[in-house]
């Protein structure tokens, strides 16, 4: 996992050019969808209410690396290693999405707050959309880079 301030984004060579170029470009009022890039890869912009730790499901994908950055908001993305979770929803190829049952709580979790971001690679279990002190509406940005 990257995790670093949205200034430094570009001093990673594992951050594709085609992703740098996107998200240098992203503004406040960019628009909710899915946005092509280039070999497969893709960004989500969408915009939800942060929810409680307690309900926040650990996650993971196999042809995917995550680059996930707030536009808005604040959110706490919960994370570990895949080995030893046990799923709760087997492999959706379609979606390129595991889920796992268990628990976030006693996990190491990093802040998104709109200065920082974080690239999440498939071993990587994480669990995001997670509210600091209280429910949050927030907009984000996951870029979808194809392995």
């Amino acid at each position: 996992m990257i995790i670093d301030k949205i200034e430094n984004i570009s001093k990673y060579k594992e951050v594709p050019a085609f992703a740098l170029d996107f998200i240098k470009n992203i503004t406040h009022d960019i628009k909710e969808g899915r946005y092509e890039l280039v070999d497969e890869s893709f960004a989500n912009v969408e915009s939800y209410s942060t929810k409680a730790p307690e309900v926040a499901k650990f996650e993971a994908h196999k042809d995917y690396i995550d680059i996930q950055l707030l536009i808005t908001g604040n959110e706490r993305i919960y994370y570990t290693d895949v080995e030893g979770l046990v799923e709760s929803e087997p492999y959706d190829k379609s979606r390129d999405i595991v889920f796992f049952k268990d628990s976030v709580k006693k996990s190491d979790y990093l802040t998104l707050n709109g200065a920082n971001f974080a690239m999440i690679y498939p071993h990587e279990a994480h669990a995001p959309q997670v509210f600091l002190d209280g429910a949050e509406n927030v907009k984000k940005v996951v870029v979808k880079v194809k392995i």
